[in-house]
């Protein structure tokens, strides 16, 4: 009898171990969609992560003042269905301890570690991991890195450019990728001219060491950066996937409170609380983005190039087009072309740079091209007119 029951307990602690490794496992089979400072631990519930979910997100990033804040946001966002990178001053404290407790969550995804290190950090960084996945090997560690900046910016993180700033930290770091935020809207919505060369070098150093990256669009005024728009959130998301970005990130989701440097303004969720019409945006976005995420999620690029009679810095210029098109032109506008492969199919992608201005796009191609429009349907692409117009920052997707 003792042994019948013994067996019994041990079927069912197998059975509880499969189930959470089945259910954090299906938070990352879709693309993955991080809302950061998300729900805030003095709003912690139910009804909250399903707000933050039914905006489109699959996984919640918020740092807690402690542990049993973020168990009870596990618990939450698990009934919610939205997956957690943790964050608490115990994961770093106590990471053997914190991990092996927060390991048994199934609504555990990942753990974050910091935010834009410098390169005297890598190291230390770099051990706190090893420290964090000799506990899990499942979950994932997670840091983000700067932006590309100028010499001024490098010298203060202790790297002679930008490329040597992240080819360190994979060396030092050992992260199954990476991820950086850069946010290019401006004032007046004009785009930072080192946007571009920044999505160039990152994308390569992410891929000389084999590992995929995550990007952002912001979602929240402060400082230099404007109000969100559809236009703007589209040319951010569309322009990080064009690069092949594996994650889509957005700064804020919550409206961070108190600040007097940056003066957070109407993110998604608004400093009363409440939502505001960003939150209507970003989940038109993330829905968008959705219907099409088969393209994306696991795609690899073979190519990115720019069109228009001035392509951005550290770019190179469209010269030649796949064998099944005879015509692309954007008429003087400037568009991303990437060519991405994802089993077995070849995807041609053409994102209007402008945040203002509609682009008139002329195409022709072979009769077996189609087109795939924003529900992720199929028509053959000489149904359409030859010159389309594409909305600012939005994108055309053709299947070769």
């Amino acid at each position: 009898m003792r042994k019948i029951i013994i067996i019994e307990l041990l079927c069912c602690l197998i059975a509880i171990f499969s189930l959470n490794a089945q259910q954090t496992s299906s938070y990352l089979s879709q693309f993955p969609i991080v809302a950061w400072h998300g729900v805030q631990e003095d709003e912690i519930s139910v009804e909250r992560f399903q707000e933050l979910k039914d905006a489109g997100f699959t996984i919640n990033f918020s740092i807690y003042s402690n542990l049993k804040k973020v168990d009870k946001a596990l618990d939450a966002a698990y009934k919610a269905g939205i997956g957690m990178i943790v964050g608490c001053p115990e994961l770093e404290s106590n990471p053997e301890e914190t991990v092996q407790h927060l390991k048994k969550h199934p609504a555990t995804v990942g753990y974050f570690l910091r935010d834009e290190p410098s390169v005297s950090e890598f190291t230390e960084l770099g051990k706190w991991a090893e420290r964090i996945q000799s506990v899990d090997s499942e979950r994932f560690c997670y840091l983000n890195l700067f932006p590309t900046g100028d010499s001024s910016l490098m010298k203060r993180i202790g790297a002679q450019n930008y490329r040597e700033y992240i080819s360190l930290f994979a060396e030092k770091v050992p992260l199954p990728f990476l991820s950086f935020d850069h946010y290019p809207v401006l004032e007046n919505y004009e785009l930072k001219p080192q946007w571009y060369e920044n999505l160039e070098e990152f994308s390569d150093e992410a891929k000389k060491v084999n590992k995929n990256f995550w990007a952002f669009a912001l979602s929240t005024k402060h400082g230099i950066y404007p109000f969100p728009t559809l236009a703007s959130l589209r040319l951010q998301v569309y322009s990080d996937l064009a690069y092949g970005a594996q994650g889509l990130q957005y700064f804020t989701y919550f409206t961070p409170a108190n600040d007097a440097v940056y003066d957070y303004q109407l993110g998604p969720i608004g400093l009363d609380g409440k939502r505001t019409d960003v939150y209507d945006l970003v989940k038109d976005m993330n829905l968008e983005l959705k219907l099409i995420s088969n393209i994306f999620w696991g795609a690899k690029v073979l190519s990115v190039r720019h069109t228009g009679e001035k392509i951005p810095i550290g770019t190179k210029r469209l010269t030649t087009l796949p064998s099944e098109v005879k015509v692309l032109d954007t008429h003087g506008s400037g568009a991303i072309v990437s060519i991405l492969e994802n089993r077995g199919k070849r995807y041609l992608l053409i994102v209007n740079r402008s945040l203002k201005d509609i682009m008139q796009c002329t195409f022709f191609a072979d009769s077996s091209v189609k087109r795939v429009l924003k529900d992720g349907s199929l028509v053959n692409a000489d149904k359409y007119t030859p010159t389309l117009n594409v909305q600012p920052g939005d994108i055309l997707i053709y299947l070769l």
